[in-house]
């Protein structure tokens, strides 16, 4: 039987990436955010290069309680269970400084960063507690920036840092129930939010400069990797960036 993967922040970038290749890879996969025209697009495609994988796409706001409950409804209704959960949404604000930062913009980071992720997981473990047979595997993108900061990124650090805690509880917390939960830390992979890096990006002396991206295919299969161990093994936490990137070294 094939196994059940739900993918949030399906519908452009890194989730894209992702969705497509578990599908290549034989999972059942949903896909979900909020424009569903970009997730039905993901799916469309995922369906005509995966053969024998179904793709579905669910417009849904992991900020809402009441939206990821009815998600996770429609998930065990059509396909009976959850496997793996990639727990990808995010969001951010441009770079400014604290004492520029309002409490919208603050708000709308942590609504979906760390608000969203809990809920995702929350729902997941809930799910792979009570199925038959129990477990499954949540896997959390905690980014680079759950190690260290860009300059200006209070509220986007902030949450990535607290991802690194969810991550670590729900795996002590998964382990009588089966449930496996690891962090892939993402550096610098090329989509659309990564456009600006090739022409300049703020450094930690103050200065802009270019810096090199990735393949995002390369994410997308180590997300695949973590996601078709077994149950009694995990990756806890992997760190994947473009060899190059200004991380190891000092700014």
């Amino acid at each position: 039987m094939k196994q059940v993967a739900l993918v949030t922040g399906g519908g452009a970038g890194i989730g894209k990436a992702c969705s497509l290749a578990l599908a290549a890879a034989g999972f059942q996969v949903v896909v979900c955010g909020r424009g569903l025209k970009a997730l039905q697009a993901t799916a469309q495609e995922c369906n005509q290069t995966a053969a024998g994988s179904s793709v579905k796409a669910c417009s849904c706001d992991v900020s809402d309680a009441e939206a990821v409950d009815n998600l996770y409804g429609e998930i065990i209704e059509e396909f009976g269970r959850i496997d793996v959960v990639f727990n990808n949404a995010g969001n951010n604000v441009p770079p400014m400084t604290i004492d520029e930062l309002s409490v919208e913009q603050w708000r709308s980071v942590l609504d979906v960063n760390l608000h969203g992720a809990f809920l995702i997981a929350r729902g997941a473990f809930r799910e792979m507690r009570k199925q038959d047979p129990q477990g499954g595997r949540i896997i959390n993108n905690g980014s680079i920036s759950a190690h260290v900061p860009r300059p200006g990124s209070a509220p986007y650090t902030t949450t990535k840092h607290a991802i690194t805690g969810l991550t670590r509880t729900l795996s002590l917390d998964g382990r009588p129930f089966n449930i496996a939960c690891g962090q892939i830390d993402i550096g610098n992979a090329a989509s659309a939010m990564t456009e600006k890096m090739l022409t300049g990006v703020p450094q930690a002396d103050g200065s802009d400069k270019p810096e090199v991206v990735m393949d995002v295919r390369h994410v997308a299969d180590a997300v695949v990797h973590m996601a078709s161990l077994p149950l009694e093994a995990n990756v806890q936490f992997m760190t994947i960036m473009a060899s190059s990137m200004p991380y190891i070294g000092r700014g």
